[in-house]
């Protein structure tokens, strides 16, 4: 399938095994567009949590989804900021709270639904780089390149705690850890779009890699599957 704008580069994995960063960094390097999937979950979960919404509720959940404007505008620099009803939430939605219950929230088929139909519309023209959970199984399961990243618990927790530290956060390692864990369970055990790795999706265990050297190995099976 020839896509207007290029490939589509699915990037999935579980939390903190390095997607938004390699991500990033594979967008910039081929000039396309980095769609951070999550980060859609991640709003419609902040949104609820500023109304005092019951989060684990399917149907109101759903048409919060459904009623909630949400942009990922890149910028110059080739970053992208997050935008909820107009409002910049970028850093916003990265807070541990957000963190949770953007895990709770995306479990529930009536917001992937029309989450993932979002997802998919960006995906059609092709030149995206797109990292998540389901990208790979459910999102694009047509894309030309995909990866599944995966690194040990003990790396995800550290990794995370450190973003978190780095943004002013205090939490211990130990909650962290433990927080990882519980979204590990939550994310593969889930009624829908489990987070899996497709049959023909590269593994790549990030444990021990700097994330310049991921993003060099998937630009080089792009440039291979472009025939560049």
């Amino acid at each position: 399938m020839k896509r207007p704008k290029g490939l589509v580069i699915a990037i999935d994995g579980p939390v903190g095994a390095g997607k938004s960063t390699v991500a990033k960094l594979v967008a910039r390097k081929l000039g396309y567009l980095y769609v951070d999937t999550g980060a859609m979950y991640r709003a419609v979960a902040l949104k609820a949590l500023r109304l005092g919404m019951d989060i684990n509720d399917p149907i109101v959940m759903a048409m919060l989804a459904e009623a909630t404007d949400i942009q990922l505008q890149q910028q110059v620099d080739g970053s992208v900021r997050v935008f909820l009803d107009g409002e910049d939430v970028t850093e916003a939605i990265r807070t541990p709270e957000v963190s949770e219950a953007s895990s709770i929230v995306s479990a529930h088929e009536g917001v992937r639904k029309v989450l993932a139909e979002r997802q998919k519309a960006m995906a059609e023209l092709g030149g995206v780089v797109m990292e998540g959970r389901d990208i790979q199984t459910v999102i694009a399961p047509d894309a030309e390149v995909k990866i599944f990243l995966t690194a040990s618990l003990e790396e995800r927790a550290k990794r995370r705690w450190l973003e978190l530290q780095q943004k002013g956060i205090s939490v211990s390692y130990e909650e962290v850890l433990q927080e990882v864990k519980e979204r590990d369970e939550r994310d593969k055990t889930r009624a829908i779009a489990p987070l899996r790795k497709a049959p023909d999706a590269v593994e790549i265990d990030t444990t021990g890699m700097m994330p310049e050297e991921v993003a060099e190995k998937i630009v080089e099976l792009a440039c291979k599957r472009a025939g560049v």
